[in-house]
């Protein structure tokens, strides 16, 4: 295993660039910029949640060498430079650098020891691949590799879509998977009973990932992964739509749905933090839909909206 040092300047804001240029002429192949500035303005932007942040005009730049160099005549050079900078005329404000010893670990692997077997329904767990696990025979158990860059399966947008799956899925169905990501949504689709499945990514990494997980799991061949802007230029009618993505993103998606369903269909939304809940709602109803279920989880909502003339049964009718 490799060592590192991380050698990390605390400065004003102002000279963050000059900061940076100092690590990477000192042999730095890149820096890492830590500011409280990047938490401003950004609650609620595209549905994320962000931490509390304490607002600061100082930043941390920090930049990584090999324990190979000569350490001593890095510091000095780094001293060298930063005060150089305290006479340049920029902002620096008070000047701190501080160093440790980084152990160099297998990243794309090391995350695996906390994603573990999770039963996420009655009938429905997701076990990652690389696991033996003996399922109960009442089971259904989707095998998933998602890879650093997609979900678990463990979510709660995800819960909740696999929730709402199960609750309107009774088998022989045609689904449209709508932003399939890791395509654990279609993947459980097919084990509840779908007939036929059709996936769509804006991403192709996302389409390669779903298409390598629905081959480690049995009769899937019913899945079809393709490349696909929502809902654009899709003519495939449905039973069942389901999109697990951004509320900002959702209610561009609900007129083509409506389009597509067959009556007495169901539109199944997902990742939308309560503040926007409305703003989907009255997308989809807007569309001719009437909400038939609605669930939450902490600060996340999913839903069921149902295209129908009956109005028996959905919220409102």
């Amino acid at each position: 295993m490799n060592t590192w040092q991380e050698l990390t300047v605390t400065i004003h804001r102002d000279a963050e660039e000059a900061v940076s240029n100092i690590l990477i002429e000192a042999g730095s192949q890149g820096v890492a910029i830590s500011d409280s500035a990047d938490y401003l303005g950004q609650i609620g932007r595209y549905g994320e949640i962000f931490p509390e942040v304490e607002q600061s005009d100082r930043v941390a730049v920090t930049g990584y060498f090999p324990d190979s160099m000569d350490l001593v005549a890095l510091r000095d050079r780094l001293e060298n430079g930063l005060n150089k900078l305290r006479t340049s005329g920029l902002e620096t404000g008070d000047i701190s650098l501080s160093a440790q010893e980084l152990a160099e670990e297998d990243w794309a692997d090391n995350w695996k020891k906390y994603y573990e077997p999770a039963r996420i329904t009655h009938d429905l767990t997701i076990v990652p691949s690389w696991t033996d696990y003996k399922a109960e025979s009442e089971e259904k158990v989707i095998r998933l590799d998602p890879g650093m860059a997609f979900g678990t399966g463990t979510h709660p947008t995800t819960k909740m879509s696999l929730f709402a799956l199960e609750q309107v899925l009774r088998g022989g169905e045609t689904v449209i998977d709508v932003g399939t990501g890791s395509g654990v949504l279609s993947i459980a689709s097919s084990l509840l009973g779908a007939k036929e499945i059709f996936a769509f990514d804006l991403d192709d990494v996302a389409v390669r990932v779903a298409e390598e997980n629905i081959a480690l799991n049995q009769e899937t061949s019913n899945i079809q992964v393709a490349t696909g802007n929502l809902l654009k230029g899709v003519e495939q009618k449905a039973q069942v739509i389901v999109a697990n993505i951004l509320a900002d993103i959702l209610i561009h998606l609900t007129e083509d749905a409506y389009r597509l369903l067959d009556d007495e269909g169901y539109l199944i939304m997902s990742g939308i933090i309560s503040e926007k809940w409305d703003m989907v709602r009255k997308s989809a109803e807007d569309a001719g839909f009437f909400l038939e279920t609605h669930m939450i989880q902490g600060e996340w909502n999913a839903c069921v909206f149902k295209k129908t003339d009956n109005k028996s049964g959905v919220i409102g009718g």
